[in-house]
């Protein structure tokens, strides 16, 4: 059976409420993020590289420098949106003494795949440096491929400790890029079938150590049910601490909204995987 995989990541169509979601969402990050700066609590902006979109903007715990720190990576197919756009998925984390960060990155087709997954690395270390601790990243639909990509990343090659990332959530991620080669998007991330399998975590080394939780929403399509049951099998065989959830009714923009609850099962998970820096 041939797979139409436009149809299959077409996530908007698949939703035709995704307007009023998405308008909800933005109106929520705005209010969050204007009360994280009248509290004295946001870093916004933040340098890491040299583009205008490598930057962090830093939600901080009630707790201070001493509080233990997330990392979110926003989606959007790796062509659209900012952190900005997502400022309330802090709230749930910050309701539990962490400080979160949510990363930016420059798009295709202005850049490769590749390039943008080298940013986030550098973002991370960055974040060590600054912060001197290991991190719990998680991440939704292109920011759960990256957050597959900073979990089996080799930090050692890159400065940092091997155990920077011990623990990360995909949401709704994409973890095998060879579909994409077959999508009208492709035209702007120019991937033939080897640099798929190169940006593909799920083709990387698999980490010796950690957990790894895959969270997609119950009604998205088959292949990003797929992607999220292969990244779980493929690391629980090598040995990670794995773990597959497909909340019943969520679709792919709706799964994330648990995050700015404080006492959400999603924001809980997450407080059990903080590492113990």
């Amino acid at each position: 059976m041939t797979i139409d995989y436009d149809k299959e990541y077409d996530t908007r169509g698949r939703v035709p409420e995704h307007l009023a979601i998405l308008g909800r969402m933005a109106e929520d990050a705005k209010n969050y993020r204007a009360a994280a700066v009248a509290a004295g609590r946001a870093d916004l902006d933040v340098s890491y590289g040299p583009s205008p979109r490598q930057i962090v903007d830093i939600f901080w715990s009630p707790a201070g420098k001493e509080a233990p720190v997330a990392v979110f990576i926003h989606g959007g197919f790796w062509r659209a949106l900012q952190p900005s756009a997502f400022s309330q998925v802090a709230a749930g984390l910050n309701g539990n003494g962490v400080t979160v960060v949510l990363a930016g990155y420059d798009l295709c087709p202005q850049v490769s795949i590749a390039t943008i997954v080298a940013q986030i690395q550098q973002a991370c270390v960055f974040l060590w440096k600054r912060f001197g601790k290991r991190l719990l990243v998680h991440g939704h639909s292109a920011g759960g491929h990256l957050t597959g990509c900073c979990f089996a990343t080799d930090w050692p090659k890159l400065g940092a400790p091997a155990d920077l990332v011990p623990a990360a959530m995909g949401i709704s991620g994409l973890y095998d890029l060879l579909p994409m080669v077959q999508t009208a998007m492709n035209a702007d991330f120019k991937l033939d079938d080897e640099e798929a399998r190169r940006v593909s975590p799920l083709n990387w080394p698999a980490p010796t150590s950690g957990t790894f939780d895959a969270v997609v929403g119950g009604t998205e399509s088959d292949e990003f049910l797929r992607q999220s049951r292969t990244i779980v099998e493929a690391w629980g065989k090598a040995g990670i601490a794995t773990r597959y959830e497909a909340p019943a009714g969520a679709n792919h923009f709706t799964v994330i909204e648990p995050l700015a609850d404080p006492t959400s099962a999603m924001v809980k998970r997450l407080v059990a995987l903080l590492p113990k820096n």
